[in-house]
C-alpha cells in the first residue's frame, strides 16, 4: 500500500499487490478500494497485478472539501497510473466507479489501457433529461442528499439492508456482515465528498466519453439493479463504445461484484484472457 498526493495536494491512498498485468480497480459511492477484496485476492492469486485506490474524500484519502467531480476523479486515477507507470492495464469500474474509469480513458488517452470493465456503472447517463428521458427524475438523487445531511449513518444503514445488494426482495438472504462492511467504508469517507458525489455520478454526462473508447470494453449489469436501473444504463453503454459486448444478469442486484463474487469474478477472468 502507498500514497501519492496529487497536484492539488490531495493524498490519494492505495494498494498494490503482485505483479503481471496489472489490473485496476475503481469502487463505487460512497465506499473504498476494500470494497474490491475479493476480486484483488482471487486476480492475485490467478497471477495478476491488482490496484485499488481509495476516490479523494473516501476511505483513508484525504478528506478535501472540494475537487468532488468527475474530472478529478479521472486526474486522480491518472495520476495514479502515472506514478505507476502501468502499461497494458485492464480498468474495472462499478458504479461511480465505472463513470470514473469511462471518463479517464477519454480525457487522458488509451495509451496505458487494455481493456475496460464496466459493473453496473452510472454511465451514459442517470438523471432524467429531455434527451434522456428515462433516466431518475433529478429529485431522487436530491432525496439522498437530505437523507445523507440529516443523519448519514442511518442512511449508509438502510441503503445496503435495502436496495444496495438486493437484501428488500422476497427471499433475500440478507448478510449483517456485507450491510457493516458497506457502513464502515462508508463512514470512513467525508460527508462533504459523498454529498458532492451524488451530483457527480447522476448528472455527468458520459456519452460522448464512451464514444472516444476503442478498447475491448465489457459492460456487465444485473436487470434488477435498483440503483442504477438496467434499461437506462448498460445497454446503452455497450453500444456507444465502439467495441463494447454487453453481459446481462438476470435477478443481480447493484452490488453483485459482492454478492455474486464467484460468476462475477469468473466472466472478468475470462473476458481479461480473451
Amino acid at each position: 500500500m502507498g500514497t501519492i498526493t496529487t497536484t492539488d495536494g490531495t493524498e490519494i491512498f492505495y494498494k498494490d499487490w503482485g505483479s503481471g498485468q496489472p489490473i485496476v480497480f475503481s469502487h463505487g459511492w460512497p465506499l473504498s478500494g476494500d470494497d474490491w477484496d475479493t476480486q484483488m485476492l482471487f486476480f492475485l492469486e490467478h497471477g495478476y497485478r491488482v490496484i485499488a485506490h481509495d476516490r479523494r474524500g473516501h476511505g483513508r484519502s484525504t478528506q478535501t472539501s472540494d475537487g468532488h467531480d468527475m474530472d478529478h476523479y479521472a486526474d486522480d486515477l491518472a495520476a495514479l497510473t502515472g506514478h505507476l507507470d502501468l502499461q497494458g492495464a485492464v480498468h474495472v469500474g462499478h458504479s461511480t466507479g465505472g463513470g470514473e474509469v469511462v471518463h479517464y480513458i477519454a480525457r487522458h488517452g488509451e495509451n496505458r489501457v487494455a481493456k475496460a470493465v464496466l459493473i453496473s456503472a452510472v454511465p451514459p447517463l442517470m438523471v432524467q433529461t429531455d434527451a434522456n428521458p428515462g433516466g431518475l427524475p433529478k429529485s431522487v438523487f436530491d432525496d439522498l442528499q437530505a437523507q445523507l445531511a440529516a443523519n448519514r449513518s442511518e442512511f449508509y444503514r438502510a441503503l445496503p439492508s435495502g436496495p444496495f445488494y438486493g437484501f428488500n426482495r422476497p427471499g433475500a438472504k440478507s448478510s449483517e456482515a456485507i450491510i457493516e462492511n458497506w457502513w464502515r467504508q462508508g463512514m470512513m469517507g467525508g460527508a462533504k465528498a459523498h454529498y458532492d458525489g451524488i451530483v457527480a455520478f447522476s448528472q455527468t454526462d458520459f456519452t460522448e466519453d464512451l464514444k472516444k473508447i476503442t478498447v475491448p470494453v465489457l459492460v456487465m449489469h444485473g436487470d434488477d439493479d435498483q440503483i442504477v436501473p438496467y434499461a437506462d444504463s448498460g445497454p446503452l453503454s455497450a453500444r456507444l463504445v465502439q467495441n463494447g459486448r454487453l453481459k446481462t444478469y438476470p435477478g443481480f442486484p447493484h452490488g453483485m461484484p459482492t454478492t455474486e463474487a464467484q460468476t462475477i469474478n469468473a466472466d472478468l477472468l475470462a473476458f481479461v484472457q480473451s
